[in-house]
């Protein structure tokens, strides 16, 4: 079994590796938003029997109980949407959280 632990800038550079060996830097923006989105309403599901909204062998069946390969699968997307763009996710995210700490000071959501 693999464990990883990396920089999200890594990241970026095996999903793009991974994507252009594939040719899959090919493929639109749209498409890859789509399937990105599609993951993600795979971990919607996962919730839903999580909180009982829905229940195995009452008129519903997971269609994949792992649900941290869904949020891998999501993760791939996003960095391959984010290389589309020519987004740095380490950099984007770091300015985004010291926005976020400003505009949201804990003391004000406790």
């Amino acid at each position: 079994m693999w464990v990883i632990a990396m920089k999200i800038s890594l990241a970026q550079e095996k999903i793009e590796a991974f994507c252009k060996a594939r040719n899959w830097d090919d493929f639109s923006a749209s498409l890859v938003y789509m399937h990105l989105i599609e993951e993600i309403s795979e971990i919607g599901e996962e919730i839903l029997f999580e909180e009982g909204y829905k229940k195995e062998g009452a008129g519903h069946e997971r269609s994949n109980p792992e649900v941290a390969r869904e949020f891998a699968q999501s993760f791939a997307l996003m960095l391959q949407l984010a290389a589309h763009f020519g987004v740095d996710l380490e950099d984007a995210f770091g300015k985004e959280l010291a926005i976020m700490e400003e505009r949201f000071p804990p003391d004000k959501w406790k």
